[in-house]
């Protein structure tokens, strides 16, 4: 999960920013965008109907035209910074969300969930090795549930191992 942070934070980052790069370029102009390119599927629908070369030629003058009518590529190179400020931006604000998620305490009854499945798989009973190593729980949040489920009774512990209490449910 850990590796994923920075992979998922950079991608909506860049994402965001081809995005935001995007509207710039066409000025925001969705209509104008969705025009040209019914206008270029209009010209390779000519073209594969084996009309004469004047007719395409001036099919695609036109849509050159409409084109550099619809984007302003020099305005698109000014606010680049800007797109990619956006692209940080979001990159940031994934990075946080993730972050959060990861650094927020489990909650108890999760944990115990995790610990009643583990201990089915293994026919009730189980140690913290195996704990920490079949869960997402670490070494630390695998002996901290355990002791929190000892003192309540819904765990017995023989030796290393940890064995539910019959009649404790989840």
């Amino acid at each position: 999960m850990k590796g994923l942070r920075p992979i998922l934070s950079a991608l909506a980052g860049f994402a965001a920013a081809l995005v935001a790069y995007s509207v710039v370029f066409v000025r925001g102009d969705m209509g104008g965008v969705m025009g040209y390119l019914r206008a270029r599927g209009a010209l390779r629908r000519l073209t594969e109907s084996g009309a004469d070369a004047g007719a395409v030629a001036a099919a695609q003058d036109a849509l050159r035209a409409l084109g550099a009518q619809v984007g302003d590529p020099a305005l698109a190179a000014r606010l680049i910074p800007l797109a990619l400020l956006v692209g940080l931006a979001v990159g940031y604000a994934v990075w946080r969300v993730f972050g959060r998620k990861q650094t927020q305490q489990g909650r108890p009854d999760v944990q115990e969930r995790m610990v009643y499945r583990l201990a089915w798989r293994k026919g009730g009973v189980f140690t913290l090795n195996d704990l920490a190593e079949s869960s997402p729980l670490d070494e630390a949040q695998a002996r901290a549930v355990t002791t929190r489920m000892l003192e309540v009774g819904r765990l017995t512990r023989n030796g290393e191992a940890f064995s539910i209490r019959p009649g404790s449910r989840a």
